[in-house]
């Protein structure tokens, strides 16, 4: 069969090895099989679909210092997923049983206790008995964290097999952010990535495993796992089995490309995102081990681990160029190394025999990229990528990162044709806030001069009428009280303020200590105590306002949902520390990372807990939780995000040399012009809207069912989704609405001079290490989404 494109040339900078223990994986997971009923008997598997399949290869290759002991244990857990996945299909995605299969998963949970010592019910089935038996062998060696962190894991990949049986997304293709978030939970790397932990005898230390560092690593390493398996499956995939779960069909679809554009963008967007991995490594973890005094053991641990994911990596790329099954060649195609006998060889080629398995997709959705994109021209400050297999070398796309030149003319900001189906309606008390919030803004000391620099304040009463966050808060809340629509106002004007404070403050000058700093001492004015005051004398502008308007909102709210929503501050504040870290580089971000932190700059998690105060306990925490609902928040502030990048191209690129946003991140990943660029972006948010209303037509009433949400939880959650409806006409009306965005604006109020000091402040290429950038983030892009 002719190959629909030619491979392109892959990014591995680990060279692939085999562990010794290979044949006694192979043989221990043969009968562990036999003894849990995976075997003859149980109606999926015989001995010679095991023998097929060959997990103890797999995991050879993506373990290859794991003691024999613990490669037998990974194979088993490996044998057991895809067991399950099989045994799933064939009971109950088959029958169409989505009654039986909810009950199937919601037994196995049970089996994975967070305390080992607790009771575990009787296993009726191999899949129940397997899990039973692997939990046990496992959890002993591991802490706590550990096994909450796995169990939630595995539990993911469970839940999303009952996405796929309730077929909500048949015959429909998942847009590119989308498909990224959906296929890390059914693609199982995420999950692959815990097991490391256990075969490499490193668990991650409880002090870092939430970090930022560590999710974003796991989350590199899933992703380039899942977009590797996308381009040798194609074939198979899409062609041979009419497949609509792949990253490279997902593109030619979203960017009407040829099908080798398509396969080089994600070739690309894998690169990227091992260099992202890389860059965690080496920038990242030095400061989190320094910030939490993580003891020399605990640092070795993460940094043991971090080898197990680059050897997994290199392991899997190996496995699929060896594979018959894959569009390789057939097999050993550049293949690297790790040369294995002449026996190994053709069982790596026997994996053809059962036709469907797949040991790097589990059953799902799939994962891409984000915003990828065909050429245009070649921007200002971007040169063009030739189109063509390898037409990027990893060595090129890493400089093109930092070698953006800041404060280039872009002239006035190109705007797409928003088509936003929510009726827009202002809140009647706007006048009034509009006079308050100017009036608050002045006490609170927002509108000073900067302490010992006269002449240097950041706003003055004209400015922040000009910028009218009012006008945002009336579009967003046409409901609220005057009362609640100042308090809502004076989020967005805090927010919006701070976020032009730490750019002009900590930005130039690349004090990121400072900004920490600045940062730590925030929470010292949200105490969550019932009795608890602020624990410190406010001392700048930044602090009075924070306290004023803790004290205001979270005075009336419960000691628990003072926690949330102060953990959705403390969010926000530090990917402000993320931008300016990014600034110390030089660097425009990684698409993927970037689209995931923009939601933490621009202040969604935070709007969307204070939209959320009102439900009290009539809606269940752990709705919040749920795939379903976080994809459609998501949804909705990717949509936001982006309308911000938009408006704010000019005022961030030109006068405020930003490497922070949507349209200069697409522009360097790809290449291409900024028409092209903006292009791009609006396709992709015209994806993010349609998916914010299938999730609300579709999904959501799935959800309500699976969870037994009574009558008066459905109707706030109703509610809740004409809440975002309003957030997203808001948000957009004040853009279009507010002067801060066009040309004649940004000379108003930045003026030649302004604009200039601006320029001459920012070190130049080559005074700093790694190449410094401009200026700031765009205010409005946090303001514009700071209160629900």
């Amino acid at each position: 069969m002719t190959q629909p494109f030619e491979l392109p040339s892959f990014y591995v900078p680990h060279p692939a090895r085999l562990n010794p223990h290979l044949d006694g994986a192979r043989a221990h997971s043969s009968d562990w099989a036999r003894e849990m009923g995976m075997l003859e008997g149980s109606g999926i598997w015989d001995q010679e679909d095991l023998d097929a399949h060959d997990y103890g290869l797999l995991c050879a290759y993506t373990h290859p210092d794991a003691s024999a002991e613990a490669l037998s244990l990974v194979t088993d857990w490996y044998v057991w997923v895809f067991f399950f996945d099989d045994h799933f299909l064939d009971m109950y995605k088959r029958t169409n049983d989505r009654e039986g299969g909810k009950a199937h998963l919601d037994r196995l949970p049970l089996f994975m206790p967070a305390d080992p010592a607790a009771p575990v019910p009787e296993p009726e089935n191999p899949v129940e008995a397997g899990l039973a038996d692997l939990w046990r062998r496992t959890v002993p060696a591991m802490g706590e964290d550990w096994r909450v962190r796995f169990a939630e894991s595995t539990r993911n990949l469970l839940d999303e097999s009952l996405w796929e049986l309730s077929n909500i997304n048949a015959g429909r293709i998942a847009n590119p952010v989308e498909y990224i978030e959906m296929r890390r939970k059914v693609g199982g790397a995420p999950w692959s990535a815990q097991l490391v932990e256990v075969a490499a005898g490193a668990e991650v230390p409880k002090e870092v495993s939430g970090s930022r560092a560590l999710r974003v690593l796991m989350d590199a390493f899933a992703d380039a796992v899942h977009l590797r398996n996308d381009i040798f499956s194609y074939q198979r995939e899409v062609e041979d089995e009419g497949e609509l779960s792949n990253g490279i069909l997902v593109l030619e679809r979203f960017l009407e490309c040829s099908t080798q554009e398509a396969a080089e963008a994600v070739n690309d967007l894998l690169t990227s995102r091992l260099q992202q991995f890389e860059n965690t490594v080496f920038t990242e973890l030095p400061v989190l081990f320094a910030e939490t005094g993580l003891e020399p053991i605990g640092r070795a641990k993460v940094l043991t681990y971090v080898k197990g994911l680059q050897d997994w990596q290199s392991g899997g790329h190996e496995w699929h160029m060896r594979s018959s099954r894959y569009m390789n060649g057939r097999g050993m195609n550049g293949g690297g190394a790790a040369a294995e006998s002449e026996s190994e060889s053709e069982s790596v080629e026997s994996l053809d025999a059962r036709a469907g398995w797949d040991p790097f997709a589990i059953g799902g959705i799939g994962t891409s990229a984000l915003d990828l994109v065909r050429g245009g021209g070649p921007g200002p400050e971007v040169p063009a990528a030739p189109v063509g297999p390898g037409a990027v070398d990893p060595a090129v796309r890493r400089a093109r990162s930092h070698g953006h030149v800041p404060f280039q003319h872009v002239g006035p900001s190109r705007l797409p044709e928003f088509k936003v189906p929510f009726p827009l309606t202002l809140n009647p008390d706007l006048a009034g806030a509009r006079d308050r919030a100017v009036e608050w803004a002045r006490r609170m000391g927002l509108l000073d001069d900067l302490p010992g620099v006269p002449g240097s304040a950041l706003w003055t009463a004209e400015s922040t009428r000009d910028y009218d966050l009012p006008l945002c808060m009336a579009g967003m809340h046409p409901d609220a009280t005057a009362a609640q629509l100042d308090i809502g106002s004076a989020w967005l004007l805090w927010g919006t303020w701070a976020d032009d404070y730490f750019p002009r403050v900590y930005g130039r000058t690349r004090d990121l200590a400072g900004a920490k700093l600045a940062v730590e001492r925030l929470p010292l004015f949200m105490p969550v105590d019932d009795d608890g005051g602020p624990a410190a004398e406010p001392a700048t502008a930044l602090e009075r306002g924070l306290a004023d308007i803790w004290e205001r909102t979270a005075g009336p709210m419960t000691a628990d949902a003072r926690r949330t929503l102060r953990s959705s501050i403390e969010d926000m504040l530090h990917s402000w520390i993320w931008e300016i870290s990014n600034q110390v580089q030089h660097r425009i971000p990684d698409p993927v990372d970037y689209l995931e932190m923009r939601r933490a700059t621009f202040g969604s998690d935070l709007t969307m807990s204070l939209s959320r105060i009102g439900h009290g306990q009539t809606v269940p925490p752990e709705v919040y939780e749920h795939g379903v609902m976080r994809s459609l928040e998501n949804s909705a502030a990717d949509y936001a995000c982006m309308i911000n990048d938009l408006f704010s191209y000019q005022k961030e690129i030109e006068y405020e040399g930003e490497v922070h946003n949507v349209v200069l991140v697409v522009q360097n990943f790809f290449g291409c012009d900024y028409p092209s660029a903006v292009r791009i972006v609006d396709d992709l948010m015209h994806s993010r809207l349609a998916q914010f209303q299938h999730v609300a037509a579709k999904e959501l009433p799935v959800l309500y069912d699976d969870l037994g949400l009574d009558d008066a939880a459905r109707e706030l959650l109703g509610g809740y989704v004409g809440e975002l409806e309003n957030w997203i006409a808001g948000i957009l009306n004040w853009h279009r609405g507010c002067r801060r965005y066009t040309e004649d604006d940004l000379k108003r109020h930045f003026g030649r001079e302004g604009h200039d000091v601006a320029r001459a402040e920012v070190p130049r290429l080559g005074m700093v290490p790694g190449g410094p950038t401009g200026l700031g983030t765009s205010a409005a892009r946090v303001a514009s989404a700071l209160v629900g």
